[in-house]
């Protein structure tokens, strides 16, 4: 059985490593000595702090979590331990996102958004869950120690519904605080939940408008200052995404898969992944077989 020390010294290495699964298998009562320097996530970062407390500068904002808390860190931001409590407690969990990317729905791939909607971005809060998000982490660590060909299928199960979880905390977090993120944030948090669920058979931005009883332009310009995106581009990444997932997980041929998303024919199904894409189906069916 690891030391708490043997278990920091791990986690410090893969971080470094930056590898798909960073775990402290545990509590552990310090951080690793890279975070004690700015350090530059890669992936979405959970820490729950049991007992104690720390201070810690995200994105160069000085904050502090204390025990019965939850940090969540988002991906790409910048990350330094100002201050330890000699008491301190906490379980971390590091992950990236990449490999489960193609089967995420489109409310969870936006959530890097949901924590940019409020003036003041919340970051650590009791959310009334830790003991729920200790089990997916200690889960995860069980599937570190295994060697099979069933461990790269179950982290990924176990991810998704972390994610998911994530997700579902980011947005009631968000929607308890709608006098804050104003009518615009609040239409596009309505348009995220549409998109997801009618992308599959409407791509047109009126459909859309028409649900939330909006004019087309309105809503274009709600989504394009927030996001960056148009509806129509967010409806386009949400068949990619679903598309590859179909390409690497199932058997279905192009046809079966043009057909789920109402496209006429094939040939314009290929047409559209090629511009997304930059390749046919076909031939990335191909590229992921090697």
């Amino acid at each position: 059985m690891k030391t708490v020390q043997e278990r920091i010294t791990l986690l410090g290495k893969a971080l470094f490593r930056r590898d798909d699964i960073c775990s402290s298998e545990g509590s552990i009562s310090s951080f690793p000595i890279l975070f004690h320097t700015p350090f530059l996530v890669s992936g979405v970062g959970i820490v729950i702090c049991m007992q104690g407390f720390f201070t810690f500068a995200l994105n160069r904002c000085v904050m502090r979590a204390s025990a019965g808390e939850t940090l969540f860190i988002p991906d790409g931001a910048e990350f330094r331990v100002m201050e330890e409590s000699s008491d301190l407690d906490v379980h971390f969990l590091l992950y990236q996102v990449e490999p489960i990317r193609d089967i995420l729905g489109n409310q969870v791939v936006s959530m890097y958004l949901y924590s940019q909607l409020v003036p003041k971005p919340c970051y650590v809060w009791q959310t009334g869950e830790e003991d729920e998000l200790l089990r997916y982490m200690m889960q995860l660590d069980a599937t570190l120690l295994q060697n099979d060909t069933f461990r790269q299928y179950e982290q990924k199960l176990l991810l998704l519904a972390l994610t998911h979880r994530l997700c579902s905390l980011y947005n009631r977090k968000l929607m308890n605080n709608q006098n804050a993120m104003g009518h615009r944030n609040e239409v596009f948090l309505k348009l995220i939940s549409l998109i997801e669920q009618y992308y599959m058979q409407e791509r047109g931005v009126e459909f859309y408008a028409d649900k939330l009883c909006l004019s087309p332009k309105y809503l274009s310009v709600i989504c394009k200052s927030i996001c960056g995106y148009t509806v129509k581009d967010l409806v386009s990444k949400s068949i990619i995404r679903k598309s590859i997932s179909l390409l690497k997980n199932t058997q279905k041929n192009i046809q079966e898969i043009a057909d789920m998303f109402n496209f006429p024919n094939a040939s314009f199904f290929g047409t559209f992944f090629k511009k997304q894409m930059g390749m046919s189906p076909g031939q990335y069916r191909k590229n992921i077989a090697f």
